[in-house]
């Protein structure tokens, strides 16, 4: 099964199980359960469930700040914010600084390993090296190549994380922009195309002009082959006749 099969049918059983949740305690028990889960990465179908909503203005409060931490947040996020948040267990750890490495391959194909060793929390090379293995490459949410000789993550594939707020306006104008760039690269390219269909014409009335003047000189020469030939017939039967005469 694959990745994004896998997230479908769990977000779909953790939408079922908060929207079946009937009171806050019930409801955070859940929250806590798929922040846990070792195979989702995704929460914004979760974060925005009504009654998930409504924590806002409950005692629960901060179980949703910690669900909005995992749908678009790191590692370094609750480490600055972890007084105002529920303690992590093991699971929850793992989970968002495998998020934290999703969030860094976003933007950058190439990771070094000081700075993965630094948002990670990661002592020496040996156990970064484990965790990108085991816990990214295995999970398979990154694909990649580790480069000890150059210290870095080769990042060839990385799963997607939720939209952060803002973020869908700066995609769609990104995507706009590529659109415009791509039909001026087409403009581009029909112009370069009439212009060569436009140079193959000129190319080949060149050519038939040149074939036409060969054929002019070939004619021209052939009737001055032929007028030599004639000249020289005439004046070999005039030197004939003049030897007859003088015998």
């Amino acid at each position: 099964m694959d990745i994004e099969q896998r997230q479908s049918e769990l977000i779909d059983h953790f939408v079922k199980q908060a929207t079946a949740a009937s009171n806050a305690p019930a409801l955070t028990s859940v929250i806590v359960d798929a922040t846990s889960h070792p195979l989702l990465f995704a929460f914004s179908e979760i974060l925005d469930l009504p009654n998930v909503v409504q924590l806002e203005a409950t005692d629960s409060k901060v179980y949703l700040d910690m669900l909005r931490l995992f749908a678009h947040g790191i590692w370094s996020d609750y480490k600055s914010n972890a007084e105002r948040l529920p303690q992590l267990v093991p699971d929850q750890i793992l989970k968002l600084k495998q998020l934290t490495v999703l969030t860094l391959a976003e933007t950058h194909k190439v990771l070094p390993y000081d700075q993965l060793m630094q948002e990670l929390d990661v002592t020496n090379v040996r156990e970064l090296e484990d965790f990108l293995i085991n816990e990214c490459m295995y999970a398979g949410i990154v694909r990649g190549k580790l480069d000890q000789l150059r210290r870095c993550l080769e990042v060839q594939f990385a799963a997607g994380r939720d939209l952060r707020p803002g973020q869908l306006g700066n995609m769609i104008q990104t995507l706009s922009n590529w659109l415009s760039t791509s039909e001026n690269m087409l403009v581009s390219i029909q112009d370069k195309i009439k212009w060569a269909d436009s140079m193959s014409e000129v190319d080949k009335k060149h050519r038939k002009d040149v074939e036409e003047k060969v054929d002019e000189v070939k004619k021209s020469l052939f009737k001055k082959l032929h007028t030599v030939s004639r000249a020289t017939s005439t004046s070999e039967g005039m030197r004939r006749s003049a030897l007859n005469l003088v015998e």
